[in-house]
């Protein structure tokens, strides 16, 4: 042991305690029922800006801005593979929400279902977990840490895709697949606390580019293994989830760390605790309330989020109308490109590449360009999350312009790769869309970012489960053409948006009536 944390254990064993004119990091003098209230003072900005003097004695806190300790000061190579390792776990979730698109006139066929409806929704239902299951996942890694939460619901989704192989009749398939969908939603909320965690602000953007490419390409990649997985039998598709999800869960528990700043503080006390014999040494984060308590309020939070901050919900809100348009996408192509085209069952799923060819070219473009945009329209003073939002005019044009191409093109039959250039257009205006919200609301609600992309996913997982039952019968009776351009001109009409929140996002922000008692 150093000889700087012999003195430290020595201080916190005397009877006085450590000096209470000593500085630590953090904010030691706020009030502590509440582990994201006693964040809540750094929201906004990092939380390695301020050295404060610490009141009382007993407190527990980072030793300094630079404690190796603190997930902010870990090496590159930690967090880098940390960051990894989630983005091979997000991988998989939204790998399997749309593996099953081209094996559902097999599934249908198999279960005796002439249903229309019950064919979308036995993929749709999967992106209904993923509205359901980030209320209780999200509350819980801000009380119980990220570990625990990514490492029990990796298991549950292991269980739950296996239990969809082994489903004896549709209505437990689909029971089993929203099961598969809570659980899959984990590394989809958590993930950005975890970035929160570990990355400062003008480092956000490109890392969430990374992780955020997983879960972009996953629901793209999906049909092309399961086009294939589907002449062995569409079984397969979960069996194969099942087998990389334990492999998965296997490595995680070897290398992946915990990154919560009040979990890793409450170590640091109890393991001071037990070194110096003062029991009343404390984290500086740690909660006054019952775990009972801490669930309820934090379930509640990102319902609140979303029900009465017009920030969060009308950006969620135009996410979950893209969102839902991608899906509908997804439960429609399969049927679309093998009527119109007479593209057989095993090379259906390659037609779904042109939307993960478009988010990939404009992940790449989104991670060029937004800590550069950040830091030119901070001018080197204050970096206000709004300024992430002018990215989302590219993805506003580009969008409805590829439904129009992809609607029209399909219609007439005109050659195939012309319609996929249109599903590639949507799938850049998806990421130009998705990707500057994402990073916004993790920017504005730093303390609250877990909660915050809970709440934005369960309305973007609404639009995703609900709007595809509308696919089919929208298209039987308007056809490909103005079926696509019914959607285009709503995505437009929602477009305005983004200029009222580029002009008032940070009066509506900071303004008194919209501060949430969180």
């Amino acid at each position: 042991m150093s000889v700087n944390k012999q003195s430290e254990i020595e201080r916190m064993a005397s009877p006085a305690g450590p000096s209470s004119t000593g500085s630590t990091w953090n904010n030691s003098q706020v009030e502590h029922s509440d582990v994201e209230k006693a964040l809540s003072i750094h929201e906004g900005k990092d939380v390695t800006a301020t050295v404060n003097q610490t009141v009382d004695p007993d407190i527990v806190d980072w030793d300094g801005p630079d404690d190796p300790e603190n997930p902010l000061n870990w090496p590159s190579r930690k967090k880098w593979a940390n960051i990894a390792f989630l983005s091979m776990i997000t991988l998989l979730t939204p790998f399997g929400s749309s593996m099953l698109a081209p094996a559902v006139p097999q599934v249908m066929s198999d279960f005796n279902s002439e249903s229309e409806a019950l064919a979308s929704f036995v993929v749709s239902v999967y992106v209904l977990g993923y509205a359901f299951g980030p209320l209780v996942i999200a509350p819980m890694s801000e009380l119980y840490g990220r570990l625990y939460v990514y490492h029990v619901n990796t298991f549950l989704f292991m269980v739950f895709n296996l239990a969809c192989g082994w489903s004896t009749s549709l209505s437990m398939l689909i029971v089993f697949r929203f099961l598969a969908g809570v659980a899959g939603s984990c590394p989809l909320t958590v993930g950005s606390g975890s970035i929160a965690d570990t990355f400062r602000q003008d480092q956000r953007g490109k890392v969430m580019s990374i992780w955020t490419f997983p879960i972009l390409f996953g629901p793209s990649m999906g049909p092309v293994v399961g086009s294939y997985l589907s002449e062995i039998g569409w079984e397969w598709n979960f069996y194969l989830l099942g087998i990389c999800t334990a492999v998965l869960l296997i490595v995680a528990l070897i290398i992946q760390r915990e990154t919560y700043p009040p979990v890793l503080l409450e170590r640091k006390a109890k393991r001071l605790r037990k070194q110096t014999g003062n029991d009343k040494l404390r984290s500086a984060l740690q909660s006054s309330k019952t775990p009972g308590q801490l669930i309820f309020f934090s379930v509640v939070r990102p319902t609140k989020m979303l029900v009465l901050s017009p920030i969060v919900f009308g950006l969620s809100l135009y996410i979950a109308v893209v969102y839902g348009y991608l899906y509908l996408l997804f439960t429609t192509m399969t049927f679309v490109f093998r009527d119109q085209y007479g593209i057989s069952p095993s090379n259906v799923g390659l037609v779904y590449l042109g939307i993960g060819l478009g988010q990939f070219i404009g992940l790449l473009l989104f991670g060029a360009y937004s800590d550069k945009l950040l830091r030119r329209m901070a001018k080197g003073g204050e970096m206000k999350p709004e300024y992430r939002l002018p990215l989302l005019w590219p993805g506003a044009i580009i969008a409805p312009l590829g439904l129009v191409l992809y609607g029209w093109t399909a219609q007439y039959k005109v050659h195939w790769i012309v319609p996929i250039l249109g599903t590639t257009m949507l799938g850049a205006g998806l990421v130009g869309s998705f990707m500057p919200v994402g990073v916004y609301l993790i920017d504005a609600y730093t303390v609250y970012a877990a909660s915050a992309m809970a709440a934005n996913t369960v309305l973007r997982s609404l639009g995703g489960a609900f709007l595809p039952l509308a696919g089919r019968d929208m298209y039987n009776a308007l056809g490909l053409g103005w079926g696509n351009s019914l959607l285009a001109f709503i995505a437009l009409g929602m477009s305005p948006m983004i200029w009222f929140f580029l002009k008032y996002g940070e009066r509506i922000r900071t303004h008194p009536k919209f501060q949430l008692n969180l």
